[in-house]
């Protein structure tokens, strides 16, 4: 291991006296506001999980739910309560406007620095839900919904894990039972629903508005039994009424693949836009191939794909600042690093890699070399157990710090490392 990396510094979460989980809003939002000021996090510090919110200025810190009913099931959170309790895949910040929303039981929530709950709609009966995303004008929210019956199963005795998933395949249960998903619009000032938009033989749970166009929404299929690489990753254009496919099987791809085409068996995951909203950027791994990190241009319709060293076999989130530069959570190592041995539950996913990723790193693409250039920042040491442990580094708006989640006994925390000022 390289001596001369940063060390990490615990921003929020329990000291040595205390036990308790915090940890960071899922990276498909910001955890920050606009100016970086405030820090939103989900915390259990009294028993449940609710949001609080950090003035990184004063420290003051103030809870904006006060949820009192555990967990709601949904995906990831398989073990939580039918329609009761916080989803915790549910919750997700207009960074501009300082507002955040959420579901708490069937209720489809919003709530500011006021502290002021306004219920906006409800779910739907037989819905399961998953996480949220809220347009960049602030106007509207998109949450996913899918037929119940694709989790319905008894965790406890049906149950594999840390997180106790569905020991059948989920998105083979959608396919075969003919289940659907929805795209649920609602307006954010009223709470009426737009509309739904029904995806059928469909498992979605990651949703992103083009930041540019709220008439577009990314949406995923969550762990694809087959065809990963062309079926993971797709665009809804609501003016057209159109759902279009964002990887598609070729030999088109520019960057540097190793000689690796794109293929339906590839295996690709966590897609995300460029502020912009032109690009699409995404990670994976080719089939019985390496690691590799993707880019997708709206306008050009191009590719470019970098695969990663052989050597790198440890999952890791890729997400980007403002100015497209990556981070990552994992992959890196020195070449003197011994992985760390650990009976991690999570590795039984669709996804071919460990986790036992150890570093946060900035990551510089130079998309028309074919080149990553690495920039490891700090050891994150977080055991990975579960869900909330994954450290999903983000930047803040400044794009000078990297905030992650990290659990190396046994609570989790938000940390952060600073970027060095000759890479900003």
């Amino acid at each position: 291991m390289n001596d001369s990396i940063g060390q990490r510094q615990q921003i929020c979460g329990c000291t040595d006296e205390q036990h308790f989980d915090t940890q960071l809003l899922y990276f498909t939002c910001s955890s920050l506001s606009s100016d970086d000021r405030r820090l939103y996090v989900i915390s259990n510090r009294d028993g449940h999980p609710n949001v609080f919110v950090k003035d990184l200025e004063t420290n003051e810190e103030r809870q904006l739910t006060h949820n009192t009913k555990g967990i709601l099931k949904s995906y990831v959170y398989f073990d939580g309560t039918l329609n009761e309790g916080l989803g915790k895949a549910s919750v997700s910040l207009d960074s501009k406007r300082d507002v955040v929303y959420f579901i708490q039981d069937d209720c489809i929530c919003k709530v500011g620095l006021d502290g002021n709950v306004v219920v906006l709609n409800h779910v739907p009966d037989n819905r399961m839900t998953a996480f949220t995303h809220v347009s960049d004008d602030g106007r509207l929210l998109c949450v996913p919904m899918t037929d119940s019956r694709c989790l319905d199963y008894d965790p406890e005795t049906e149950g594999s894990g840390l997180d106790k998933r569905p020991v059948y395949n989920i998105d083979q249960r959608v396919q075969d039972e003919g289940l659907s998903s929805y795209l649920c619009i609602y307006d954010t000032a009223t709470g009426a629903l737009k509309y739904e938009k029904r995806v059928p033989l469909c498992w979605i749970t990651h949703v992103q508005f083009n930041p540019a166009d709220p008439e577009i929404i990314m949406y995923n299929h969550e762990w694809p039994f087959r065809d990963c690489g062309i079926r993971r990753m797709w665009l809804y254009n609501h003016r057209t009424d159109e759902t279009i496919r964002v990887r598609t099987e070729g030999t088109d791809t520019l960057g540097d693949t190793k000689g690796y085409a794109r293929k339906a068996a590839d295996w690709v995951c966590h897609e995300m836009w460029s502020d912009d909203g032109n690009i699409i950027i995404y990670h994976g791994g080719y089939e019985n191939g390496p690691a590799m990190v993707g880019r997708y241009d709206m306008r050009t319709r191009q590719y470019w794909e970098i695969a990663l060293p052989e050597e790198y076999k440890s999952y890791g989130h890729f997400t980007m600042d403002h100015q497209q530069i990556l981070c990552c959570d994992g992959y890196f190592k020195f070449s003197d690093d011994v992985a760390v041995v650990r009976e991690n539950s999570t590795d039984n996913g669709p996804d071919p890699h460990k986790k036992d990723g150890a570093y946060i790193s900035r990551v510089i693409p130079l998309w028309e070399e074919g080149v990553l250039r690495w920039v490891p920042l700090c050891k994150h040491e977080s055991d990975w157990l579960g869900q909330d442990a994954h450290p999903h580094p983000i930047y803040n708006h400044n794009g000078n710090r990297i905030y992650f989640n990290s659990r190396s006994e046994q609570d989790i925390k938000v940390y952060y490392t600073d970027v060095k000022a000759e890479e900003v």
